[in-house]
């Protein structure tokens, strides 16, 4: 079900254009396709569904659901893909408990899909895929999440070019595609070896968190903590370099932590 609430969104994404833009603060926005894909999922799963509850990015939650909640970015990415850039996706994930358990993410404009449900192992386009085994820092592609905008975005950003500095000095690169999906895909599929998001929407991360894991990837909060849907930032390496990730993670300004936390803690990354 997930798969054909996802062939949906797809086929809309390819077809249609980003049509008027609703704001949703300084330099934010929601495309008439984030909010048509919303609609047409939502009512989509209701249907098939109907014991399970959603949230959505753009309209928040419905329905009841005791353990089970769709969490879905109808278009993850929105600014690349009102600029006519292939580099936004659909994301559907299952939560259980604050925990994902399954997900899929649609590349519209790559033509690539990535699935995996727990215990069943990571898939792009019907192939087992697994995340890099690379252990040292400077040979790591390392993937970032987009800057803040809006109110509080230079308190938020403090610790944001921290890390940005601190890996363009150590890492072998540093990137920032703008989709938390394709960058959580990508890292479950060994095209980047880490991945640092200091936030964490579940419609954001649901889906590629459940997909990192089964490919072999751990995904920590910032204080090294196991990644859950209450958590405020989303890191992700192989096992061998996730320490390294979270060491520099840690040297950032303690200012403006997700949550409002002070430094983050020693920990078990998840």
């Amino acid at each position: 079900m997930a798969h054909e609430a996802v062939d949906l969104a797809r086929d809309m994404m390819r077809t249609l254009r980003p049509g008027v833009l609703t704001g949703k603060g300084d330099r934010d926005m929601a495309s008439e396709v984030d909010f048509a894909i919303e609609r047409k999922l939502r009512a989509f799963l209701a249907d098939r569904t109907p014991q399970i509850g959603f949230l959505g990015e753009e309209e928040g939650t419905s329905g009841v659901g005791d353990e089970l909640t769709w969490s879905l970015d109808p278009v993850d990415g929105t600014v690349n893909f009102v600029h006519g850039s292939p580099l936004c996706a659909v994301s559907l994930g299952l939560i259980a408990r604050k925990q994902s358990v399954l997900g899929v993410i649609d590349l519209p404009f790559l033509g690539n899909r990535y699935s995996a449900a727990l215990g069943h192992g990571a898939f792009a386009d019907g192939e087992r895929i697994h995340a890099s085994q690379t252990a040292d820092l400077a040979e790591a592609l390392v993937a970032l999440g987009d800057f803040a905008v809006g109110a509080g975005a230079a308190a938020l950003n403090a610790p944001r070019l921290a890390i940005t500095a601190a890996f363009a000095e150590q890492a072998q690169r540093v990137r920032m595609f703008g989709s938390a999906a394709i960058d959580l895909a990508w890292l479950a599929h060994g095209r980047l070896d880490a991945f640092v998001m200091l936030s964490n929407k579940p419609w954001d991360t649901s889906a590629g968190v459940i997909i990192a894991r089964e490919a072999g990837a751990r995904l920590a909060d910032a204080d090294g903590s196991p990644h859950t849907a209450d958590s405020g930032a989303t890191i992700g390496a192989n096992e061998a370099l996730l320490p390294a990730v979270l060491a520099l993670v840690r040297q950032a300004p303690p200012a403006s932590w997700p949550h409002g936390r002070s430094r983050p803690r020693s920990g078990t990354p998840g």
